[in-house]
């Protein structure tokens, strides 16, 4: 009996012992295990109650707050797309604040006070590189394979730094050609040796571009197979607009800038003359699209730029690409709800809405193929354009490029760059822009 006895209680704990276990089990186990659980282990009434269905709390909704900067232009559509962004994600209880800032002065407003600057900004793409060496922009950690894949290479490299993605790129930023199709056929267009050859009659001029301005300037030295900061534009010591290849373009922008049928693009008179029947062809951007659409009338007409030919070689004139990104500061307290905006604000939806609303050309790849994009002249021509074009750097020396490419436009314009001097002249060009910094 004594060994029955001892038998019966082996077993009685070997119950207990295993009943322990199933108490301790996993916590992935389903609501109907866990109820059927309870009740085999006589549990108490206010313990079978303690179920997930019972216990599971509603999400908990964060309170955040979010300062965005924008142009002027921008900000009623801003509105609606922060509107539909707050409505597509309960989980946020969100207060958004508005900032008046255009893209091409956000690095500056950055850096007065990054703490108290926008969570989220528009910015253009070559004040990447200073943003990030400054520390204030966040890096995009968050869906960045899905941004690359549904945007052009070249607007995901304006944005990309070293490898790592840090804005959202959603429109590029650069100019082509308008023109009149009552003075040239699509095939004219295409070159710009058959464009200046074509007489339009006493009064007419058939081209027209800002030559002292550096971002337009560039295109034709580019064309001739020059480099500003290297292959990939991020070598500062590296500048051959004065080599050979550069000798070429000048004396081609030379005998441009004293042929009578040129016109030098300056304060608008291009929007003047193609109103008055005076322009056959001007290089601008979407910017001037409705307003040239206006003018033009059923003549209106956009194409990308026209070939030169350098050395006996028709070349193409390369634009700097420039793109328009949206950014997160690094300092923002909602670093989640501040990349998530970002995404949204350029994601495909957006950007259709902004072309939809303002002709602006998008980045996403789905987009630029869209019947209704590619109907658009401007925009239509913008997009072609983008293939031919450069990359505008974004590295610190660019700062140095501007004035002296200013300076040797003027000086082609009235006369006192001429092919004995272009070397000289060139020399000095690249020197100032090599020069140190600061």
């Amino acid at each position: 009996m004594k060994k029955l006895s001892k038998l019966l209680a082996l077993l009685m704990i070997s119950v207990m012992i295993i009943g322990s276990f199933a108490a301790c089990g996993s916590k992935k186990d389903t609501k109907q295990e866990e109820t059927k659980n309870d009740q085999s282990n006589e549990t108490t009434t206010e313990d079978s109650k303690d179920t997930p269905a019972a216990t599971e709390a509603a999400p908990e909704v964060q309170d955040v707050a979010l300062k965005v900067w924008g142009p002027q232009e921008e900000q009623e559509l801003l509105a609606q797309m922060t509107a539909s962004f707050a409505a597509a994600h309960p989980e946020y209880n969100i207060t958004f604040e508005f900032g008046v800032v255009a893209e091409g002065d956000a690095a500056t407003e950055l850096q007065k006070d990054p703490a108290a600057a926008a969570d989220v900004f528009a910015f253009a793409s070559d004040q990447t590189a200073n943003l990030v060496n400054a520390g204030i922009l966040y890096p995009i950690t968050l869906n960045a394979d899905a941004v690359k894949a549904a945007n052009s290479e070249a607007s995901i490299s304006a944005a990309t730094i070293d490898g790592q993605l840090y804005a959202h790129p959603f429109t590029p930023n650069s100019w082509f050609m308008y023109y009149d199709k009552s003075k040239y056929t699509e095939e004219e267009v295409k070159s710009l040796e058959i464009m200046m050859a074509k007489d339009l009659g006493e009064g007419v001029k058939n081209f027209s571009v800002d030559l002292n301005n550096g971002w337009y300037l560039s295109s034709f030295f580019f064309a001739g197979g020059c480099q500003l900061f290297g292959p990939d534009g991020r070598d500062a010591n590296t500048v051959t607009f004065n080599d050979a290849n550069g000798l070429a373009v000048a004396n081609y922008l030379i005998d441009l800038a004293a042929n009578p049928k040129f016109l030098d693009e300056d304060n608008g008179n291009i929007l003047t003359a193609f109103k008055e029947g005076t322009l056959a062809a001007a290089c601008s951007g979407t910017w001037n699209a409705e307003t040239i659409k206006e003018a033009l009338g059923d003549n209106y007409a956009a194409t990308k730029l026209p070939t030169i030919k350098i050395n006996g070689e028709d070349r193409q004139l390369s634009n700097f690409a420039d793109f328009k990104l949206i950014g997160v500061n690094s300092q923002t307290k909602y670093p989640i709800p501040a990349m998530q905006l970002a995404e949204w604000l350029a994601n495909e939806e957006n950007q259709k809405i902004r072309f939809e609303a303002r002709s602006i050309a998008p980045t996403n790849l789905a987009l630029t193929q869209d019947p209704a994009v590619l109907e658009n002249p401007a925009v239509a021509a913008l997009s072609l354009q983008t293939s031919f074009s450069t990359l505008q750097s974004s590295i610190p020396q660019m700062g140095n490029y501007w004035a002296p490419a200013e300076a040797f436009g003027t000086e082609v314009l009235n006369g006192t760059v001429t092919k004995e001097n272009a070397q000289e002249k060139l020399d000095a060009f690249v020197e100032s822009i090599l020069s140190s910094i600061g």
